[in-house]
């Protein structure tokens, strides 16, 4: 009977190529299959680091991991070493991967992994934010309403918050951010990191949110944010009332919206719809 293969997640640099991991060449030279979320560039990382591929190399992305991950799987278990390469960081964090590794494990296949560079450590790193105890919280939703209700739940969190987002949408995620977290919030936004461009921007979220506004800004993001302060979390009323606003013009009715928003931040649902009441912009 053949015995299993074996499933190495492998890191990849996120910016740097010799922040390589040394055990990366060797397990990309010695791989039955390379799995990778673009082919293009791990051709690039191959001939970076200076060396051959034996073996089959396959795509895997989100939009083929559904139909990909049984072949795998099946290659694994005929005692296939795949090793799984995203574009940068570790496959499966925010990245192609999770699916893989489930159906493997449940397989009976082994699963191991070489550790690699990751934007949320360096990021926490740098940020100089509390990093004692931490969440990472991926991307915010694409659509306004979405990303304020998912900010709005982490309002109270005590954790230091790590988010990656684009820089289109950058200017609106940290100003929502403000409204959900407060603008006196202490935050990181963490551009390019090992890159020839890296910049760490830190400050109060007022001040990143006029930043951001101010020009175009470029590259990969990872937003570190300091996590709420036990003795002052309480959402403001004011803040509460803008979170109804919002909620109100997607068109929530009034009351709803101030059940949600009261669920959201332990304050009174009652208060906060005579505030409502009284308030002229509802």
């Amino acid at each position: 009977m053949t015995s299993p293969g074996v499933l190495v997640l492998a890191g990849t640099p996120i910016g740097e190529l010799r922040d390589a991991p040394p055990r990366l060449a060797a397990e990309l030279e010695g791989a039955d299959v390379v799995a990778a979320e673009d082919t293009r560039r791990l051709r690039r990382l191959v001939t970076g680091l200076g060396i051959r591929l034996r073996g089959e190399v396959v795509s895997y992305h989100e939009h083929n991991e559904a139909t990909r991950t049984a072949d795998l799987v099946q290659r694994l278990r005929g005692g296939a070493r795949v090793v799984l390469v995203t574009d940068a960081g570790m496959p499966s964090v925010s990245d192609p991967g999770f699916r893989l590794v489930s159906e493997a494990a449940a397989a009976g296949v082994r699963v191991t992994a070489v550790p690699g560079p990751s934007a949320v450590l360096t990021a926490l790193a740098v940020s100089g934010l509390p990093v004692d105890r931490f969440c990472f919280e991926g991307f915010p939703p694409r659509k306004a309403g979405e990303r304020g209700r998912m900010l709005s739940a982490l309002a109270t969190e005590a954790r230091t918050m790590v988010f990656f987002e684009a820089p289109h949408r950058l200017g609106a995620t940290l100003s929502a951010m403000a409204l959900a977290f407060g603008d006196t919030r202490a935050a990181a936004v963490c551009r390019e990191l090992t890159k020839t461009y890296e910049e760490v921007r830190r400050g109060p979220l007022r001040e990143l949110v006029a930043w951001a506004e101010a020009g175009e800004v470029l590259g990969e993001i990872t937003v570190v944010v300091a996590g709420a302060d036990p003795a002052t979390s309480a959402v403001s009323a004011d803040r509460a009332l803008a979170m109804v606003r919002e909620r109100v013009a997607e068109g929530a009715r009034t009351k709803d919206a101030c059940r949600e928003v009261a669920a959201l931040t332990g304050g009174s649902a009652r208060a906060l719809y005579d505030a409502a009441v009284r308030d002229h912009n509802l």
